[in-house]
């Protein structure tokens, strides 16, 4: 009993301690973004001596937050929502309909899984069809990032549901939409909450997409305001933290409001074929 207890508590040590890792440089960015320049240049982990909460509007006015925020929302929310969507989709088909170039598309499609994006590729794709430097050309480079990953997580899960459903809903009259949306999706609710959630993160953190598809400071999405704030303001440390904390937020927000979706979701569609 008592080797159990020792193994017990070095467990619950080893956790608190990577927990540590994990919060502490947050701590520190969250501190230091309630303090004056010359204190938040010392990077310290203590409390401010005067919180300075005024940080936070100078940051939303002079770093332009509101007009990234938008893009951000833009690119992460319509490209997850028709990503997640048509992914949904594709996965049903390629379960229920099994030929050869279902297969062929599947495994095709998990490839993407393994080769990094090349950029100067992309890049003269979206010029020849005039979307470079355009946010329809981001958000169609971010819905097709997402593909592998969404097929992959959703058609296990769709392997799982009985086709007997199916069988049951055509003998009722329903269509092919009807069958998908009335029937096939709220069951598929879990899985898309999960790559939903993954994916928004994804997108919302992406930093090297929009610095080699947007030039224009206007289409500029809350990473690349940061990056252009703290050029900015180099010496301003607090005004930098300041602005990563005001980043960070709508994801935390995010992830807290759907995390218990998360583990199911991914736990859910763990099953053979």
């Amino acid at each position: 009993m008592t080797k159990k207890r020792i193994q017990a508590v070095l467990k619950q040590v080893v956790c608190i301690f990577l927990c540590l890792i994990v919060l502490a440089p947050f701590y520190m960015v969250l501190i230091n973004s309630f303090k004056d320049k010359a204190e938040s240049a010392r990077m310290s982990l203590a409390l401010p001596t005067k919180w300075m909460f005024s940080n936070y509007l100078e940051v939303i006015e002079k770093g332009n937050l509101v007009q990234g925020f938008t893009n951000s929302v833009t690119y992460a929310g319509i490209s997850t929502f028709i990503g997640v969507i048509t992914c949904a989709m594709a996965a049903f088909v390629i379960c229920r309909n099994r030929t050869k170039i279902n297969n062929f598309l599947y495994y095709f499609f998990i490839c993407g899984l393994f080769f990094p994006v090349n950029y100067v590729t992309l890049v003269r794709v979206l010029t020849f069809f005039h979307l470079n430097n355009t946010r329809t050309g981001i958000i169609i480079t971010f819905t097709s990032a997402m593909v592998p990953f969404c097929v992959f997580t959703i058609r296990n899960f769709v392997l799982s549901l009985p086709v007997e459903l199916d069988e049951a809903a055509v003998i009722d009259g329903a269509g092919p939409l009807n069958l998908f949306f009335k029937i096939i999706i709220p069951m598929l609710k879990p899985t898309l909450v999960t790559c939903f959630i993954l994916q928004f993160m994804g997108v919302w953190s992406d930093f090297m997409t929009p610095l080699y598809l947007s030039s224009k400071s206007s289409m500029f999405p809350m990473t690349m305001a940061v990056y252009q704030f703290s050029g900015k303001n180099k010496s301003y440390w607090n005004y930098i933290f300041a602005d990563i904390i005001l980043t960070c937020i709508p994801v935390i927000i995010v992830y807290l409001l759907g995390q218990k979706y998360i583990v199911g979701g991914m736990t859910s569609g763990a099953v053979k074929e």
